[in-house]
C-alpha cells in the first residue's frame, strides 16, 4: 500500500510540473528494471536533443548567404585592424542569427562587429575588454595567413560557422568549425604560415574521452 501511495504521489507531481517522472520500486528486481528503463529513456532523449542541435546549427549555417570570409572582409572595411575570430551565432539568444567578428585594432583596442548574414551589412560594433592581447600579437607574429584566408581554406570542408585564433600551447593555429546538413560539427586547424587544413585531433580525442566517461 505504501509503495502504491509513493508511485501515485510521484505521478501526480509529474503531471503538475508538466514533466515526466519514473517511479522506481524499492524492493525486488523491479527496481533494477525501472532504473535501466529510465537510463535508456534519458539516453534516447539526449540523442534526440543532440540531433536537434545539429539540425538547428546546420539550418543556421545554410541560411547565411554571407560566408565567414565575406563577413570578416565586411567587418574590416568598417573597423580597421586584425580579425581574430568570426562566429555565426544567435544574437542575445534570440532567433536572429548574425556574424560576430572580433577585430584587434592598432591601438590594441578590441572591437566586436556584428554583420548581417543575409547581405554583409555591418549592423553595429562595440569595444570589448580582453586580457590576451599580448598572446594574440605574439601568436600572429610572423604568420602569413589571415582569419579571412583561413575561413576560405576551411570552406572546402563544409560551411564555416566559426574561425578563431588558437594562441595557446605550442601548436598555434587558426581553428575553424564547419557544418554539413545532417552531420555533426567538424573542427579543423589551419596552419598560420601555409594555410594547410588538418583535422583537429585534440577535439576528436576529447570527444572520445567524454564517451568513455559516459560509459
Amino acid at each position: 500500500m505504501k509503495r502504491n501511495i509513493v508511485i501515485a504521489a510521484v505521478t501526480a507531481a509529474a503531471l503538475v510540473g508538466g514533466g515526466t517522472a519514473t517511479a522506481l520500486a524499492t524492493t525486488g528486481d523491479d527496481g533494477g528494471s525501472a532504473r535501466q528503463a529510465a537510463n535508456t529513456r534519458l539516453s534516447a532523449d539526449d540523442d534526440r536533443n543532440d540531433q536537434y542541435d545539429r539540425d538547428d546549427d546546420a539550418a543556421q549555417a545554410a541560411s547565411a548567404d554571407v560566408t565567414a570570409s565575406e563577413a570578416i572582409a565586411s567587418a574590416l572595411k568598417h573597423t580597421s585592424g586584425t580579425a581574430v575570430s568570426a562566429e555565426l551565432d544567435d544574437e542575445d539568444d534570440n532567433a536572429k542569427v548574425i556574424w560576430k567578428v572580433d577585430v584587434l585594432s592598432g591601438d590594441n583596442t578590441w572591437h566586436s562587429v556584428s554583420v548581417d548574414p543575409s547581405n554583409g551589412r555591418v549592423l553595429g560594433s562595440h569595444t570589448d575588454d580582453e586580457d590576451d592581447t599580448a598572446q594574440v600579437r605574439a601568436a600572429l607574429k610572423g604568420s602569413s595567413v589571415t582569419a579571412e584566408e583561413a575561413a576560405k581554406a576551411a570552406a572546402g570542408k563544409g560551411v564555416v560557422t566559426s574561425v578563431d585564433l588558437d594562441e595557446d600551447g605550442k601548436d598555434k593555429s587558426w581553428e575553424a568549425e564547419t557544418r554539413k546538413s545532417g552531420a555533426a560539427e567538424q573542427d579543423w586547424k589551419v596552419d598560420l604560415k601555409t594555410g594547410k587544413v588538418t583535422a583537429d585531433r585534440s577535439d576528436a580525442q576529447d570527444d572520445e574521452d567524454d564517451a568513455d566517461d559516459q560509459d
